[in-house]
């Protein structure tokens, strides 16, 4: 009698959905900080269509920005420049020593050389204007990731012409010297706040904003509140 024939091999089974899924790769952690609830509604609808990019946080302004990148797992920061409480410029700065493997880029409608400078400067990896956020943020996005600088157009001219127009007039790196309260202190005053009302802001007593103010003045060679305002205009810390 004739042995039985061997059962033929059955074919490994299609992989499912969930195995699928496990293969796909993380998408980008975005947190995304803006002043206006619009834009950043405007903003996560660019993000959240491309399967690459995922906005787990928002924030209002900078210091919330800060705070949500204390709590979550992020990769990357979009930053507005011109917020309350802390400004983009200062978040980008507090990020960068909280996470400095954190990629970060301003986003904002400025077209504004200072600005573009500044934000390099602060630490952010890319300066995106709003106006052409639907064609650029997104490739921007993933240049930060890949550690690669990303600029609008006219941006690296700009940026060359600034630093040569620095060394030609042999101006000094003057915000370097302030420290962090010192550059809180400078806020504040080009704000137009009083010192009692800056003293109850930061919990300090007003002769110690009047100090601040003092060294302020004599650190970066200015006068009075007007030449600190219009310092701080150009330093980013504040908007024209």
């Amino acid at each position: 009698m004739r042995d039985p024939m061997p059962p033929e091999p059955t074919a490994a089974p299609a992989p499912t959905s969930a195995t699928s899924a496990s293969a796909a790769p993380t998408p980008i952690r975005i947190l995304l900080a803006d002043d206006h609830a619009l834009v950043r509604r405007g903003v996560r609808l660019i993000l959240d269509r491309e399967p690459d990019l995922q906005v787990v946080a928002e924030a209002g302004d900078g210091a919330e920005a800060v705070e949500e990148a204390r709590k979550r797992e992020i990769d990357l920061a979009i930053l507005d420049i011109a917020m309350p409480r802390m400004t983009g410029l200062q978040a980008t700065r507090e990020l960068s020593a909280l996470k400095p493997d954190l990629r970060i880029l301003m986003l904002t409608m400025h077209d504004n050389e200072q600005y573009l400078f500044q934000a390099l400067k602060a630490g952010a990896c890319g300066y995106v204007l709003k106006s052409v956020a639907d064609r650029d943020l997104v490739a921007a996005c993933r240049s930060a990731m890949r550690n690669e600088p990303f600029l609008y157009p006219g941006a690296v001219t700009a940026l060359i012409r600034n630093y040569l127009d620095r060394v030609r007039h042999g101006e000094e790196d003057a915000d370097r010297l302030l420290t962090p309260r010192e550059e809180e202190v400078l806020k504040l005053v080009a704000e137009g706040h009083s010192s009692k009302e800056i003293a109850e802001m930061l919990f300090i007593s007003v002769k110690t904003v009047h100090r601040h103010r003092a060294n302020l003045l004599h650190k970066l060679g200015l006068r009075d509140r007007l030449e600190l305002t219009r310092y701080a205009i150009r330093s980013g810390l504040i908007e024209p």
